[in-house]
């Protein structure tokens, strides 16, 4: 038997991070957890997991939570700032799970990949956010492993062909929380409305993302870059049910879709141990059973932010980090009650619209280009709540 793997966990007690703990706990002689790394909103949640899987290094942002934990672990080094969560993530594991929810994982993400470890990237913003640059700092084939459903689906079908016989990869959308309905029926609903998802279990912004479907305007960004596919040969599709998570079409019209039981622990389970599978990483499809899947074609007139992503890889390779930290703001806003839902991919494309990008991309130029995006959706925001 192989010597376990050692990993990294980024976001570790998010719901990426808790289900990655789950499949790991499973297969304990596979994987050995040697750093954990938390925002620290909850010390004592990170507490219990350094307990269970002792890391050599736990990082949290928080300096104060960084405090009590390091009283909880003795000979646990415990380390504070988002350096430390970079220094988690760069600390040479096989394998680095970035969970973390926002841009603020792109950092992580190019630490883990300069440091020559496999990443398992559920952080779809970094990618999105940094685009070119996490391409320039990949060293080798294979080395970013996708962990969210639709690209881990979309990297199992692409197994089935080479890459000169893909005609496009279809990405499947569950519609969110307000699936079917129409612009005008999307008006006044709530924050609360948008956090009812009827398959999966996120984390609030990943959820909301899904409701106005930006999270699949991201999705659709991630796969351009990851597979290296035109923005205009992806195209995406709702599907209810949530058990067909995408589909690969090569040129003699042969179409394979990959499908499980909405899950994410079947996709992070591939992302820890790529290119193998693990035994029963959940329950298969229940064949015996009869069942009904639907695909309906995007309703972009009532969630336009997938047209909206898409302007935004054509106009320059830092559009998409101005689309991303503008999105953010919005759903800030929107939760707290200062923006309508409609006034989220609004904002966004206003903001996207009236970016002009320097001609050098570097990671200051993101970092400028996400604060400038932050701070022209908060003047728009302001200007959309005093009207």
């Amino acid at each position: 038997m192989s010597a376990a793997r050692t990993v990294s966990l980024l976001g570790s007690t998010g719901s990426i991070g808790t289900q990655a703990l789950d499949v790991i706990a499973r297969h304990p002689d596979r994987f050995d957890v040697v750093a954990l790394a938390a925002g620290g909103s909850d010390p004592d949640a990170v507490i219990a997991q350094a307990t269970a899987v002792r890391p050599a290094l736990v990082a949290v942002s928080s300096a104060d939570a960084a405090a009590q934990i390091a009283r909880a672990l003795p000979g646990i080094e415990v380390a504070a700032g988002a350096d430390a969560v970079v220094a988690a993530a760069g600390c040479g594991a096989d394998v680095v799970l970035n969970g973390i929810t926002g841009s603020v994982g792109l950092r992580p993400t190019l630490a883990a990949l300069e440091a020559g470890s496999t990443l398992a990237l559920a952080n779809k913003e970094s990618l999105v956010a940094g685009g070119a640059l996490v391409r320039a700092a990949v060293r080798r084939e294979g080395q970013i492993v996708p962990v969210d459903s639709e690209h881990s689906a979309l990297a199992q079908a692409l197994r089935g062909g080479r890459a000169d016989e893909v005609r496009r990869l279809v990405v499947t959308a569950s519609g969110g929380a307000f699936r079917g309905r129409t612009r005008a029926e999307l008006a006044d609903v709530t924050a609360a409305d948008a956090l009812r998802h009827p398959t999966w279990d996120m984390g609030p912004v990943v959820t909301i993302n899904s409701a106005s479907m930006v999270n699949k305007a991201l999705e659709v960004i991630e796969a351009h870059l990851l597979f290296d596919i035109p923005m205009d040969r992806i195209d995406v599709v709702v599907h209810a049910q949530s058990v067909v998570h995408s589909m690969v079409e090569f040129i003699d019209g042969s179409t394979l879709a990959q499908a499980s039981p909405p899950d994410m622990r079947l996709p992070i389970a591939l992302g820890l141990s790529w290119p193998d599978r693990l035994a029963d990483a959940v329950p298969g499809c229940d064949w015996t059973q009869a069942a009904t899947w639907t695909f309906e074609p995007l309703d972009q007139d009532a969630f336009p932010a997938v047209r909206v992503a898409r302007a935004a890889v054509a106009a320059s390779a830092l559009h998409p980090a101005v689309f991303n930290a503008a999105n953010e703001e919005c759903v800030q806003a929107f939760v707290e009650g200062r923006l309508p839902f409609l006034g989220i991919v609004d904002t966004v494309r206003s903001v996207v619209e009236q970016y002009e990008a320097p001609a050098e991309l570097s990671l200051d130029a993101v970092d400028e280009a996400e604060r400038w995006a932050r701070e022209r959706a908060s003047a728009l925001i302001g200007r959309d709540t005093n009207t």
